[in-house]
């Protein structure tokens, strides 16, 4: 792809951790010119190890990242002129935290009426408006996480899905304002919130309640809708999912493993049968598939399109070969020299991949080219940086 769809844009993002990040990350990959405003030293979440390791590298890739100390006067003023360039503002910090330094909506939009502000906040307007939250928080409070873990066990889900997603549709509102300021010549003012995110993504077994009056019960104990949709172990020692949730499938299973007598069960005729009788027909399935190997069901299973999957971890990703394909992987560098592999945006434009090297800048590494560009002075960089 020669010209990214986004190229032209200038968006500044001044946020922390996942959810601002992400959504300059995805701005980022799809072209946008995203500058990342850093306090002097860096922003901390560049310090965080363990499960929190990943999170600057990955949701920080083909930045531009500039220092700035806002609670000075130069630096403030380097601010707002770099906010005179930019078509969006992209922040997440707590509520009320900006607006103390005479840098919240109200005054971002009095100053730079044409500015997009994208704020990713907790929550949206009502009763919780201003409560900390955080990605496990919200799972708790909206059923994600009593759904996700069985009874008496609620867990969060394995990935931060609501700052990601938060952060997803931070970039789809600013997209939406610029075909709205193409129209108006007015910038907008937009607030995701983490909360009514995860609202969303439990919003089926809302639904479901609505129109049936049923609570659903946890994953792990809902009732099935399909005759075979389990995890089974194999002969290597390894697990695999299956699924056989049309007839067709469930006779290309029962031919495939040995299990033809099940295909003649008067017991076993029509869906429903099948379904009501996984009680006992589940565990002939575990039977046969335990006596082979993962290396031999899954091309036979792939022939016949019978739904399967090996029981992956994330790190197994790196020796996935439809991950290793070209165009999936975006190869980065850190500033201390370490290269790393992550999926880049998981989308094909006219057949071509969004992916190309995206490095993650140096604290302040482009803070003289980026000030120089909005017409600052040698002096009032300086100023501006806090040295």
């Amino acid at each position: 792809m020669t010209s990214k769809p986004l190229s032209g844009i200038r968006i500044v993002e001044m946020s922390h951790m996942i959810m601002g990040p992400s959504c300059g990350m995805f701005l980022a990959l799809m072209g946008a010119d995203v500058v990342k405003v850093e306090p002097p030293g860096g922003d901390r979440t560049r310090q965080l190890t363990g499960m929190g390791a990943g999170f600057f590298p990955l949701f920080n890739r083909g930045k531009r990242s500039v220092t700035l100390d806002l609670t000075t006067e130069p630096g403030r003023a380097a601010f707002h002129r770099l906010l005179d360039t930019a078509d969006g503002f992209v922040e997440n910090f707590r509520e009320g935290a900006l607006a103390e330094r005479g840098l919240g909506p109200d005054a971002l939009r009095e100053k730079h009426p044409r500015l997009i502000i994208v704020s990713h906040k907790g929550f949206l307007s009502g009763p919780y408006h201003g409560r900390t939250a955080m990605d496990e928080v919200v799972q708790m409070m909206t059923g994600l996480a009593y759904m996700t873990g069985p009874s008496g066990r609620p867990l969060r889900a394995g990935s931060s899905i609501n700052d990601i997603m938060g952060g997803l549709f931070g970039a789809f509102s600013i997209l939406a304002e610029l075909r709205e300021r193409d129209r108006t010549g007015q910038g907008g003012e937009v607030r995701v919130g983490l909360f009514e995110n995860c609202l969303l993504l439990v919003a089926q077994h809302m639904v479901q309640y609505e129109l049936e009056g049923t609570i659903a019960p946890p994953m792990p104990e809902r009732d099935f809708s399909w005759p075979v949709y389990d995890i089974f172990g194999t002969a290597d020692g390894e697990q695999i999912f299956v699924g056989a949730v049309t007839t067709r499938q469930w006779q290309y299973l029962c031919n495939l493993l040995g299990l033809d007598d099940l295909l003649g069960d008067p017991r076993l005729q029509s869906q429903m049968d099948r379904i009501n009788s996984r009680d006992w027909v589940v565990p002939r399935f575990a039977e046969a598939i335990g006596k082979r190997t993962n290396a031999e069901l899954m091309p036979k299973m792939d022939a016949m399109n019978i739904p399967h999957a090996p029981i992956a971890r994330p790190a197994d990703m790196y020796a996935d070969p439809h991950v290793n394909r070209p165009g999936i992987l975006v190869h980065s560098r850190t500033p201390d020299g370490k290269e790393f592999r992550a999926p880049g945006l998981p989308i094909e434009i006219d057949h071509a991949p969004v992916c190309e090297t995206a490095d993650v800048p140096q604290p302040g590494e482009h803070t003289e080219t980026v000030l120089r560009e909005v017409g600052c002075s040698e002096d009032q960089i300086r100023a501006a940086m806090g040295t």
